[in-house]
C-alpha cells in the first residue's frame, strides 16, 4: 500500500464525525499519525481513535478541546506534541436574517469557524518550521467564495478563513510549508443525510426530488460531494505533487462557484 504520509503527524479539528472524520481517515490510510478532536471527551471518542488506529495500522489519538476558546486551540497543538499537517475543519452553523441573528451565535461561529484556525495555525507553524516541512489545509466552503442569504456569520467566517489561508501561504512561501483551502459545496455527511426526509416532507416531494431541487439547488452536478473526496483532496495537498500549490482554494462543489 502506498503510504506517502508515513512519519507525519496530522491534527484534524472537529474530526469525530462528518467531513473531519473523513479527512482523518484518508490521512491515516496514507500513513499519517492522526490526532482526532472535538469538544466532547467520551469513551466513544477514544474508541473511535483506537478503531481507526487498528484499521489503518497507525497511531491515532483523541484530544478534546473547545475550539471556541483561544487557549484551548493552542493547547490542542501543544498536547499533540507535533503537527506536520494541520487541518482546520471545526465549524458550526446558524441561519437567520442579519437583524434577527443572535449575537451569541455570531460570536460562536466566528470563534469556532474562523478564529480557531488562526490560533491553531499560530501554534503549529513553529513546529512545522522546526521540522522543515508543513501543510496547512483549511476546510472553508463554497460560502468562502460566494454567499447565501441568512448565513451572515458563516459566510463571513469562511471568507475570513480563505483570507487567512492566503496570508499563511505568503508568510511561509520560501519554506517547505504550504497553506491551502478546500471549498466544499454540499457534502453527504450523516447530518445532511438526516435532513433529507424532513426536507422532502416540508416540500411534499420524494427524497430524490428534495435532494435535487432543494438541497442541491445551487450545485449544478446535482450530486453530493463525499467525505472521501474531501479526504483525498487533502491527501493530495499534503503530497509532493502539490508542493508548489499554496495560497489558493480548491473547490469541490459540483460546479457551484462556476455559476
Amino acid at each position: 500500500m502506498n503510504r506517502p504520509l508515513t512519519g507525519k503527524t496530522a491534527v484534524v479539528t472537529g474530526s469525530n464525525s462528518g467531513i473531519g472524520l473523513g479527512v482523518a481517515r484518508s490521512l491515516a490510510e496514507a500513513g499519517a499519525s492522526v490526532v482526532l478532536n472535538s469538544y466532547t471527551d467520551d469513551a466513544e471518542d477514544h474508541q473511535l481513535a483506537a478503531d481507526m488506529a487498528a484499521e489503518f495500522d497507525t497511531t491515532v489519538r483523541y484530544i478534546s478541546a473547545d475550539m471556541s476558546k483561544a487557549d484551548a486551540c493552542r493547547d490542542l497543538i501543544a498536547q499533540a506534541g507535533a503537527c506536520d499537517i494541520l487541518v482546520n475543519n471545526a465549524g458550526i452553523q446558524h441561519v437567520d436574517p442579519i437583524e434577527d441573528f443572535p449575537t451569541a451565535k455570531w460570536d460562536a461561529i466566528i470563534a469556532i469557524n474562523m478564529s480557531s484556525a488562526f490560533h491553531t495555525t499560530a501554534a503549529a507553524l513553529p513546529m512545522m518550521r522546526k521540522a522543515g516541512w508543513g501543510r496547512v489545509v483549511n476546510i472553508a466552503s463554497a460560502h468562502g467564495l460566494t454567499a447565501s442569504p441568512y448565513k451572515s456569520a458563516y459566510v463571513a467566517a469562511k471568507h475570513g478563513v480563505v483570507g487567512l489561508t492566503k496570508v499563511t501561504a505568503l508568510e511561509t512561501a520560501k519554506e517547505d510549508i504550504t497553506a491551502n483551502a478546500i471549498c466544499p459545496g454540499y457534502v453527504l455527511t450523516p447530518l445532511v443525510e438526516a435532513q433529507i426526509p424532513d426536507t422532502a416532507k416540508k416540500y411534499d416531494m420524494t427524497e430524490e426530488e428534495a435532494k435535487e431541487k432543494v438541497i442541491l439547488d445551487r450545485q449544478p452536478s446535482k450530486e453530493f460531494a463525499t467525505v472521501e473526496q474531501i479526504g483525498g483532496t487533502t491527501v493530495f495537498l499534503c503530497s509532493d505533487h502539490a508542493a508548489q500549490i499554496t495560497g489558493t482554494t480548491i473547490s469541490v462543489d459540483g460546479g457551484w462557484t462556476a455559476l
